[in-house]
């Protein structure tokens, strides 16, 4: 009994004690209560609707951030050294025997690379396109949802594939998807640890001389696509200007690697860029 008597005892104290807080928060509502009373109708609808749009405007930007996407696409011609690239990047192999893919290949991995150990690690999804031209409509499958492109070319036989390679490019370049998103565009290099292998320096500037095209020939000559798709897509350069990739609207930039050797710290680091938080 003494016991319950003392616990009475803290209770009424505690009580006591909260009183004037509740005195005081009591003056403080009914304060605000006549502060409203005094303001015009109209104003108060107005602050009302500001603070119900900021409220609206910050959640849309925070589930914006929390929805991007995290794939990113590898493409580029058959025989580039995509699909060993793939793997490269997967698990840091390079699969001896690789065969050109006929079906995507597709893996979510984490980047581990020295050159973003400082970054926080994040899983990616990676898509390994076919390169094949029949199979190249499986790429608007993933477009939708890209982050990044990361078109790997064979600079050891570049020459000879120079005028296909920018075809598809110039395709890549001008899809709706891509420019409307500002999709940002890694040109690899890949197979540069070969010694006759050509300079991402020479690679860029022979695609951008074979992709100036004043009287849109190159366009007109992509048979994998429809004219409808045509009408839908962009167009490269400025007129009258010879063209160069900065004139894109989304970024493009050029590196280089070696999926045989494990150089692939370059491409990485794109990933990295194209998904970071």
């Amino acid at each position: 009994m003494e016991g319950l008597e003392q616990w009475k005892d803290q209770l009424e104290q505690l009580k006591s004690q909260l009183e004037p807080w509740k005195n005081q928060l009591e003056k403080c509502l009914h304060e605000a209560i006549e502060y409203l009373n005094q303001i015009p109708p109209v104003q108060l609808y107005a602050a009302i609707a500001v603070l119900l749009i900021s409220t609206l405007l910050l959640l849309s930007i925070r589930l914006f951030k929390r929805a991007k996407s995290n794939t990113v696409i590898l493409t580029g011609l058959s025989g580039s050294g995509k699909t060993v690239l793939f793997y490269q990047l997967r698990d840091g192999s390079v699969h001896q025997g690789t065969i050109t893919s006929m079906e995507p290949n597709e893996s979510t991995i984490v980047l581990n690379s020295d050159s973003n150990k400082k970054h926080k690690s994040k899983p990616v999804h990676i898509v390994d396109v076919p390169g094949h031209s029949r199979l190249r409509p499986k790429l608007d499958e993933f477009l939708p949802r890209a982050a990044g492109i990361v078109f790997v070319v064979d600079s050891l036989e570049f020459l000879p594939n120079c005028h296909l390679a920018s075809e598809y490019l110039y395709d890549i370049l001008t899809k709706a998807s891509v420019v409307k998103k500002k999709i940002p565009v890694l040109i690899c290099c890949n197979k540069n640890d070969k010694v006759t292998a050509h300079t991402k320096e020479f690679i860029r500037k022979q695609m951008e001389k074979e992709m100036y095209d004043p009287d849109d020939k190159l366009r007109a000559s992509r048979s994998a696509i429809s004219a409808a798709d045509i009408l839908n897509d962009f167009t490269l350069g400025v007129p009258e200007e010879p063209f160069t990739f900065s004139q894109c609207r989304n970024k493009v930039m050029v590196a280089e690697s070696s999926g045989l050797t494990g150089e692939v710290g370059q491409v990485e680091q794109f990933i990295w860029e194209c998904v970071k938080p």
